[in-house]
């Protein structure tokens, strides 16, 4: 079985403000503008949505009103669902094309092939965690993870460190092709939120 992952590129603190935000000017501008995108979500998840799981829009008011949420652990994905759908729309998305799809252990791959190269700072794997913003229920799938702006300079830095002591020895660590690709995507993402004051990524993985 595979997996993927969706990349964002957003002011995390702000993204993470959505949450509990009472924001009914966002939620009308989602149904309007999106009902095809939740309807089609509803008719994915109809069976579970069946045996109580709220709908896709219903999932969506409980996050940015901060709640109520159902007391069935089962039904706590579709919070996280809803707080991707945020991202999604207040971010930017990132190519993943190193990493959708990808099978078994490839994050934590990608995550040596940072470590060699002295980036220790980010993880491509946290994608895989449940840090969804409080109060939001515990949920394994999707995964959430974010880099923050701090994380992401100070990875950046890990980085510029290690290149500088390639070019001083002329020994540069070695990485399977495919992991190379993937950690120059990583770096990719890193240097456009670098790029941005406040900016980082948040990504799932499902």
């Amino acid at each position: 079985m595979s997996s993927s992952l969706s990349v964002y590129l957003l002011d995390v603190a702000a993204t993470r403000a959505l949450v509990g935000s009472r924001d009914e000017q966002l939620l009308e501008v989602i149904r309007s503008n999106f009902g095809d995108d939740l309807e089609r979500d509803d008719d994915y998840f109809k069976h579970l949505i069946a045996e109580g799981a709220p709908t896709a829009y219903e999932a969506l008011c409980a996050v940015v009103h901060g709640g109520p949420f159902s007391e069935k652990r089962e039904h706590a994905f579709q919070y996280g669902y809803a707080y991707r759908r945020l991202c999604s729309l207040t971010g930017s998305f990132l190519d993943n094309s190193c990493f959708t799809p990808h099978r078994g252990s490839w994050l934590s791959v990608v995550d040596d092939g940072l470590a060699a190269l002295g980036v220790t700072a980010v993880s491509v794997e946290k994608f895989s965690d449940a840090d969804l913003p409080a109060p939001l229920p515990y949920t394994d799938m999707p995964g959430c993870g974010e880099w923050t702006p701090q994380a992401v300079a100070r990875a950046l830095e890990q980085f510029e460190e290690t290149k500088r002591a390639v070019d001083a020895s002329g020994e540069a660590p070695p990485l399977e092709p495919e992991v190379v690709e993937a950690v120059m995507q990583c770096l990719g993402w890193m240097r456009l939120a670098a790029a941005r004051p406040g900016f980082g990524v948040i990504g799932f993985r499902s």
